[in-house]
């Protein structure tokens, strides 16, 4: 018999869309919760139709972050539907997970201090868009404009080309993530004290932890980050490299594994150069070195160089494209791509093991409204 799941007999409502609120779900789901995805009657959550591609329907990513819960669909709006979801809450939930905008869920009764006040054992997470408080609490947002107002697009990219964002949802992604944490932490305690809490995120509180050493280096030094491309700005070298053939990545971090990259380059003499000998002094004359040791890589071919940098036991490796990833025995070797129950749709696991184990609760994704019947009092089921 396998070993119980971490969160098995938790039970969390999900009152949400997009990605933030469903991919906590979905890390609590993969933990082994029972996770109860409340979707709007009028088209249900709005990454279902965030493609192409789509599969049995639904976007890949709504299946990628909603696999395994259950759905019910209903409008929060008729007071009837509010209060069998109050119910539903008040019977079952351990925790309740919500994003809509601000005072979204309050109007229609839902809101943490109503729910808590019924039932005080109750962990409630409200993952906002800026906050709860400032004058931005009630502004809404998505994960680019975090990325903007936070910072973290203005020092990304190379100096003179055009403003970018990161291109993955970090922003969204992170969030769940601290709401997850958030979360396991309430319950972790509720088991001491038998009592709830409130759990509070937000998209722009995380942008403004993924910018924080920037920060940190702007409150000591008042000076702006710069845009270093596919470097850093505190170590150098540390970015990708141009070769005959291809460009690969090569993270020299310390004054030792400079000397071992110079000595693998045959450019001994910058390892004991006053301007190079130190990363303080690389950074200094970043420019300078760096141009040294791109005319020296682009002399042969990734391959070559990438063998006797591995040798050396200098961090290094190709850029690979995602088909790439996918194949690759490492990635296969970790069995963290894994695939619904029904086969349907593949996704990427959770990054954590347990005794060496996966979670492997995958279950499959659920149609809008397939599981009205939860409203009921009868046990609860999942998909």
């Amino acid at each position: 018999m396998t070993n119980p799941l971490p969160l098995d007999g938790v039970c969390v409502v999900e009152i949400g869309h997009s990605l933030a609120a469903p991919y906590a779900g979905m890390i609590l789901g993969s933990l082994g919760a029972d996770v109860i995805k409340i979707e709007s009657t009028g088209g249900g959550d709005y990454a279902r139709d965030w493609g192409p591609p789509f599969i049995d329907g639904a976007a890949a990513l709504f299946h990628a972050v909603n696999h395994g819960k259950s759905s019910i669909a209903m409008s929060l709006s008729n007071p009837e539907e509010a209060a069998l979801l109050r119910e539903l809450i008040e019977r079952r939930a351990d925790v309740v997970l919500q994003n809509l905008k601000a005072g979204g869920v309050d109007k229609y009764g839902l809101g943490a201090q109503r729910m808590r006040e019924l039932k005080p054992s109750l962990v409630y997470c409200d993952l906002g868009a800026f906050g709860t408080s400032g004058p931005w609490r009630e502004k809404p947002g998505y994960d680019p404009l975090a990325q903007a107002l936070a910072g973290l697009m203005s020092f990304l990219g190379t100096p003179g080309e055009p403003l970018s964002r990161i291109p993955v949802s970090v922003n969204d992604m992170g969030t769940g993530l601290w709401a997850a944490i958030g979360v396991l932490a309430a319950l972790f305690r509720r088991q001491a004290t038998g009592v709830g809490e409130t759990v509070s995120v937000s998209l722009y509180e995380t942008a403004l932890s993924w910018a924080g050493m920037q920060i940190a280096d702007y409150l000591a030094s008042g000076e702006l980050p710069g845009r270093w491309g596919s470097g850093t700005a505190a170590i150098v070298p540390h970015q990708a490299f141009a070769c005959a053939d291809s460009t690969i990545m090569v993270a020299a971090g310390n004054d030792r594994l400079f000397r071992r990259l110079c000595e693998v380059l045959e450019l001994r003499a910058l390892a004991d150069d006053p301007r190079f000998a130190t990363n303080g002094a690389r950074v200094a004359n970043r420019v300078a070195l760096i141009e040294r040791l791109q005319d020296a890589f682009g002399q042969r071919d990734s391959a070559s160089w990438l063998a006797v940098l591995d040798q050396a036991g200098i961090p290094c490796g190709p850029i690979q494209t995602i088909d790439q990833v996918v194949a690759h025995p490492q990635t296969q070797a970790l069995d963290i791509l894994r695939t619904t129950e029904d086969h349907a749709a593949s996704f990427v696991g959770l990054p954590v093991s347990f005794g060496g184990v996966r979670p492997a609760r995958a279950g499959r994704t659920p149609k809008l409204g397939e599981h009205n019947h939860l409203l009921t009092k009868a046990p609860l089921e999942t998909s």
